[in-house]
């Protein structure tokens, strides 16, 4: 079973400067290529003979380059193909046309190396390790935790002010043939209010930022829309809110990967509600001969769904049930929140407010949230059982 573990590093000036050049060659690289995949597509498109531009040809067309330009024999090979690599994912994936570009404020630099031949990891103390990756050699990081098994690839990142590197292990352990409490299920309902909320009666919840964190995030993102781009106050006034928003994203990280492991390991099938969040985040400004209604709250609604993390959490589950054996189940999530469990009767009104349901026919009271959860475990267990 492949595995990450990530650390922090601790760069010196000169390898601090490397990696962020090599970011700059990576980030030019996908944006070139992907500009070429885009006019080749055109080309196709208005009926001109043109050859299926993919990764082969980008990457034989790389190599030549490489012997030309000399901005580019600063980064090592390797990085440039699983840059071409992951372009050719992501065009598959989205759409050539759904891909976005690499823009140089809004990127985190990013690069792998995939040859573990070439990298070698070794222990210094009880708190640090250095591992040795190409053109940059030894890199000192905090070893935090030892890694298990052999490294297949690293993975360098900056996030913030900070490098973190990434290695890829192969541990050896399997997704177990059958969980260890096969007949045990839970439904799963995200909420607002409430990040997730089970059909067994528990919430689960974490205040991932303090009133003051919200405040100074508040203040820094105002001060930072008054400065001039590209000034150096403005470089501060953007580390600081990263640094703020970092601690954030790591601790909904956290509760997310706490949450999954918590109900993958008690339960056989974990039923979600198939949720598109990037359409249920979308902005409701419309356009000028439409202009959208409701605009603030729906932004309002956008930030708390974001905020909770919705889809960080799936992949926290399907991480989890790598290791119980644990089965997701998705199912469609209309009406769960109006439907009374009990007696299946659906009305708008059967839902008083954000935490109280009280069905209309039956009299039934539970909170809403838990009674959603029923209802998607109801639908998700029914269909596990007929698949």
């Amino acid at each position: 079973m492949l595995t990450g573990f990530r650390y922090r590093l601790s760069l010196t000036d000169e390898q601090a400067e490397r990696c962020a050049e090599y970011g700059d060659i990576c980030r030019a690289v996908w944006n070139t290529a992907l500009d070429q995949r885009r006019q080749a597509v055109q080309r196709w498109q208005r009926g001109y003979d043109q050859l299926f531009c993919g990764y082969h040809l980008q990457a034989t067309q790389l190599a030549e380059t490489k012997t030309e330009e000399t901005w580019l024999r600063a980064a090592p090979s390797h990085i440039l193909q699983q840059t071409l690599k992951d372009l050719d994912r992501a065009c598959r994936d989205h759409g050539t046309f759904g891909v976005r570009w690499r823009g140089k404020g809004r990127w985190k630099p990013s690069f792998r190396f995939p040859d573990p031949k070439q990298i070698t990891v070794e222990r210094l103390g009880r708190r640090w390790g250095h591992p040795k990756l190409p053109k940059l050699g030894w890199v000192r990081f905090r070893w935090s935790r030892a890694p298990k098994g052999a490294v297949r690839s690293a993975t360098v990142s900056r996030d913030g002010e900070h490098w973190y590197v990434s290695l890829l292990c192969e541990d050896g352990e399997h997704t177990p043939g059958e969980h260890a409490v096969p007949d045990a299920a839970v439904g799963i309902d995200r909420g607002v209010a409430v990040a997730v909320a089970t059909s067994d009666g528990d919430l689960f919840d974490r205040t991932l930022q303090t009133p003051k964190e919200h405040e100074r995030e508040r203040r820094l993102r105002r001060k930072l829309s008054r400065q001039r781009k590209g000034s150096n106050n403005r470089a501060k006034t953007k580390a600081a809110l990263s640094k703020l928003t970092g601690r954030v994203r790591a601790r909904r990280a956290d509760f997310s990967a706490q949450t999954a492991s918590v109900l993958c390991t008690k339960n056989a099938v974990v039923v979600l509600e198939r949720l598109n969040t990037t359409n249920m985040t979308a902005s409701a400004r419309g356009t000028m001969d439409a202009p959208g209604r409701n605009v603030r709250a729906k932004a309002g609604l956008n930030r708390a769904i974001l905020a909770k993390g919705w889809h960080g959490f799936k992949l926290a589950c399907l991480n989890a049930a790598r290791r119980t054996g644990t089965r997701i189940v998705e199912v469609d999530p209309a009406y769960t929140s109006q439907t009374c469990n009990p007696c299946g009767h659906v009305a708008p009104e059967n839902r008083e407010s954000q935490s109280v349901f009280r069905c209309t026919s039956c009299g039934h009271t539970a909170h809403a949230d838990v009674n959603a959860a029923q209802n998607t475990l109801s639908r998700g267990w029914t269909g596990s059982l007929s698949g």
